[in-house]
């Protein structure tokens, strides 16, 4: 395997991860990021051998970029559920928890996760993390109104909370959303965190990923292999 550059970490496991799960008849979702992307290209190239997908963007960016690769999209209305879902995340702990939302898109990403029959994670292995919090802030997407006193109740709860900036200004989702950036250093108790945010009045949805990843697929570029990881089941 030739040698990757940093942001191609993880388009290995994008198309082990859809090689494994993907086959033709399936409704597919499509995260946002690089690890999506590069999902996005090993199903354009199924679909281009004669498989036939319907697939559930969660961004508009996913969608365009999709679009341009020659893939069918369907709005996530017009379906019951979602077969399998290929998605990236920003940090996994050992029982596959997640903080997702660095690419902006994580409201519709949880959403379509829920509807989701196997949600597939895909990271190189740097994302891997003992505790939630360590590597990354924490996105929580809020309300515009009253978007202050959301940002202090998050400090609130012992994080430091900074707006998203983005486009010369603050970043907005595309749900009309902004986002805050909350550095926790640490997140112990990742259910009962994300319970304590989505309790906050404008709090939209939370970063947190609890208990949504079926499986990981991870890119160890030392040894240049791919680490397939399941949830256990109870």
């Amino acid at each position: 395997m030739s040698e990757l550059r940093p942001w191609e970490l993880k388009r290995p496991a994008s198309a082990t991860a859809v090689d494994s799960l993907a086959r033709g008849g399936m409704v597919l979702g499509l995260g946002t990021g690089n690890a999506a992307n590069y999902a996005v290209d090993r199903i354009a190239e199924m679909a281009a051998a004669g498989a036939s997908f319907e697939c559930v963007a969660s961004s508009v960016a996913t969608e365009g970029y999709a679009r341009s690769r020659g893939l069918d999209l369907v709005d996530i209305d017009s379906v019951d559920r979602v077969d399998v879902t290929f998605d990236g995340a920003d940090e996994v702990d050992p029982e596959l928890n997640m903080v997702k939302g660095l690419g902006g898109a994580l409201l519709r990403e949880k959403i379509l996760a829920s509807i989701s029959d196997v949600e597939a994670i895909i990271v190189d292995d740097i994302k891997l993390v003992s505790h939630l919090g360590t590597r990354a802030p924490l996105p929580v997407e809020i309300c515009r109104y009253g978007h202050s006193r959301t940002v202090e109740r998050l400090r609130a709860l012992g994080c430091k909370p900074a707006l998203r900036m983005g486009g010369g200004g603050v970043f907005v989702t595309d749900g009309g959303n902004l986002i805050c950036d909350c550095l926790f250093g640490g997140i112990s108790d990742p259910e009962g965190m994300q319970s304590e945010i989505d309790r906050i009045p404008g709090v939209v949805e939370c970063g947190l990923f609890v208990g949504m990843a079926d499986s990981v697929f991870v890119f160890h570029p030392d040894g240049a292999r791919v680490e397939r990881i399941d949830r256990i089941r109870d």
